[in-house]
């Protein structure tokens, strides 16, 4: 069993009415024999192992149970609430658009733990030197130098600290510029989460809905970097148009454009014969007589 291999167990769907047969082991009802904790479960006697460990799960969002049980055990709300899922929606945006602030945050929590881990270290060594002291403190130089280092240490790591609390509140108010797309996120979800309510064909479960977000972020991107092979695109994902293809934009052709002539007609001036004189008209008439006369002859 689980309880003498020392593994942990897990006891799922729990209503609000634990099983008494469970009281002994929530109540860590043991007897000490030796070096060993013996358990009486269900008629036998166990031997407990110290990694042994119980969870027991329920799917209810308020539950009431008796205070002997809630004294004994650690509840643990799972619950999703909009405030809590915007906070992961907004990690999760900012590790996809800015992995470097993501990894910089990181890297800062890991380094506030090592520190607090380091201080507790230098305390308890402390604790234990000035208690195993013999005779006057002030005597002892090795303890004294200790006390020095420990010191020094100390406030290398205030200074760190204050040094990272800076450094995080400017990667908070970065990270705070993606809140209205997590915000978003997470009223949509909560939206979804109704549905069942109208049909049970709706349900969504909170991982569909994250590899939803992800294949948006993703869709997003794309968007985003095809528009950068063609304009420069700002934090907003609008795009620039550079100074060079403004100057070579198309202007209006100042070109003068040379319409054909049109041909007017010419006029052919007429020229109006004047009527002949008496005189002459004579003399015409005389000389056509003598050429048709010598034409007779």
């Amino acid at each position: 069993m689980a309880i003498e291999h020392g593994t942990s167990a897990m006891i799922e769907n729990m209503g609000e009415n634990v099983d008494a047969i469970l009281m002994p082991v929530i109540a860590r009802s043991f007897i000490k024999k030796g070096k060993s904790k013996i358990l009486k479960f269900a008629g036998k006697d166990l031997t407990i192992d110290p990694k042994f460990k119980l969870f027991l799960q329920t799917k209810l969002s308020n539950p009431h149970y008796p205070p002997e049980i809630q004294a004994e055990a650690t509840l643990i709300n799972f619950t999703v609430t909009e405030d809590g899922l915007g906070d992961q929606l907004l990690y999760l945006i900012v590790g996809r658009e800015r992995p470097d602030l993501a990894a910089k945050k990181t890297e800062l929590i890991r380094q506030q733990n090592d520190f607090k881990i380091k201080l507790k270290e230098l305390e308890d060594e402390l604790l234990f030197k000035l208690a195993n002291a013999k005779g006057d403190i002030l005597d002892d130089i090795a303890l004294i130098e200790n006390l020095e280092d420990s010191k020094k240490i100390s406030i290398e790591i205030s200074e760190k600290v204050e040094i990272a609390k800076v450094t995080e509140a400017k990667i908070n108010e970065t990270s705070e510029l993606y809140r209205p797309a997590a915000t978003r996120g997470a009223l949509i979800y909560f939206l979804l989460s109704d549905l069942p309510k109208i049909h049970s064909f709706y349900k969504y479960s909170l991982e569909s809905f994250i590899d939803v977000i992800n294949r948006a972020i993703d869709l997003i991107t794309e968007g985003i970097e095809s528009k950068q092979k063609m304009y420069e695109v700002d934090a907003d994902g609008k795009a620039i148009i550079p100074e060079e293809k403004k100057r070579k934009a198309p202007r209006k052709s100042t070109k003068k454009v040379e319409e054909p002539i049109k041909e007017e007609p010419i006029e052919e001036e007429v020229k109006k014969e004047e009527p002949p004189k008496e005189g002459e008209e004579k003399k015409e008439g005389e000389g056509e007589e003598k050429k048709e006369g010598e034409g007779e002859g």
